[in-house]
């Protein structure tokens, strides 16, 4: 079930700030500025590396959808795995993209209409207070590390969904990988809220809450590993099917 505003484009809703409780405030601004700034660099790198070392096709694969269903995607950005989604539910299942950065939804939603796609909704909201319920399947890439509390937002995600699917980065490749995923998290350590010299600790740490979350709350988890170990894709079904 998705709340949709008809003020604004006919599968975009805009929340209010009250809606926002649930994320600190200011590292939501931050969210919104710095991921809204550069909308149009992240949009192209995300579809130049959309199918390196199998990533997007592990996490589709690991959400074992079937035509019909509901998928939701918190943080999904420029809808870069939108195609990949929506080919899995078929025509009469339904795709959600939600996402808290309007510049990143508006690149989204020329995607959509692009296409006509009549079956995928795209909602402005917080991740942390979903706009949603009684869903199929639950997507999240490169998104829990961002949170303060990834372990409550997980959570949350598992009361909506049987399947949830988590994909994050983890600092646990080789010594190359490893240096690379240092040098990103120490240059964008002021957008997951972390001190540059603690960055990767954080994204760590906040990595394995999420893995908790779902170990917590699914009757089973699979761990996948990619790209030199440094990408992780936890995928928990809440049913145990």
């Amino acid at each position: 079930m998705v709340a949709e505003n008809p003020a604004h484009s006919r599968r975009t809703r805009t929340v209010s700030a009250d809606d926002r409780r649930a994320f600190d405030p200011e590292l939501a601004r931050r969210i919104q500025r710095d991921y809204g700034t550069w909308a149009t660099v992240y949009d192209w790198f995300a579809r130049a590396t959309a199918d390196i070392g199998g990533v997007r096709a592990g996490c589709v694969a690991a959400l074992d959808l079937e035509p019909g269903d509901t998928v939701v995607e918190f943080g999904c950005g420029p809808g870069v795995n939108v195609p990949a989604l929506r080919r899995s539910v078929g025509p009469e299942g339904r795709v959600v993209g939600i996402d808290i950065t309007g510049p990143m939804l508006e690149r989204a939603q020329t995607l959509v209409e692009r296409h006509d796609w009549e079956n995928v909704s795209l909602v402005c909201a917080d991740a942390t207070r979903p706009p949603v319920e009684d869903v199929d399947a639950v997507l999240a890439t490169f998104v829990t590390t961002l949170f303060t509390d990834p372990y409550a937002v997980v959570s949350r995600w598992c009361e909506l969904a049987d399947r949830v699917v988590v994909a994050t980065f983890a600092p646990r490749g080789n010594r190359t990988a490893n240096a690379a995923l240092w040098a990103f998290t120490r240059l964008n350590a002021r957008l997951f809220d972390a001190p540059a010299d603690g960055a990767l600790a954080q994204l760590d740490e906040r990595t394995a809450a999420s893995r908790r979350a779902l170990a917590d709350h699914a009757a089973c988890v699979e761990t996948h590993r990619y790209v030199f170990d440094t990408v992780t894709i936890h995928a928990g079904r809440v049913d145990g099917v």
